[in-house]
């Protein structure tokens, strides 16, 4: 099918101007013109940040919007957020620390870090056994 409609083009233009035509590659249309030798508007952006009033800062997570038409959310009281979010940058045993601790009186959570921990050990062990035979 492409071949007869390369056959019918032929007498208008040439092969090369019609694969120049089809192949040519196509950009997004930017929003505007950022300025010359500036690079993806940061500048602007924290000309923006800096604009905003301290109220503003202390009651919105300013940039956590990740919605087209969303709104940044709003900050909320401690007690309204989850238990677990507070745990999230809590510091976890290493392998040696676990593997020092007795298996049976473990938390599941260690006992499970434990097993992925010791089988990810186990794995690199083997590679490497591998690697130098």
């Amino acid at each position: 099918m492409a071949m007869n409609h390369l056959r019918s083009l032929r007498g208008i233009v040439n092969v090369k101007e019609a694969i120049g035509i089809v192949g040519r590659r196509t950009f997004a249309a930017t929003g505007g013109k950022a300025k010359k030798g500036s690079k993806g508007g940061a500048a602007g952006d924290a000309a923006k940040a800096s604009s905003l009033s301290k109220e503003v800062k202390s009651t919105t997570v300013v940039g956590a919007n990740i919605l087209k038409d969303g709104a940044d959310p709003k900050v909320i009281q401690d007690s309204e957020y989850p238990d677990w979010l507070w745990h999230l940058l809590d510091k976890k045993a290493a392998l040696s620390e676990l593997r020092r601790k007795n298996i049976e009186t473990l938390p599941y959570e260690d006992l499970k870090r434990f097993v992925k921990l010791d089988n990810r050990a186990r794995i690199k062990e083997n590679n490497s056994l591998k690697a130098k035979n």
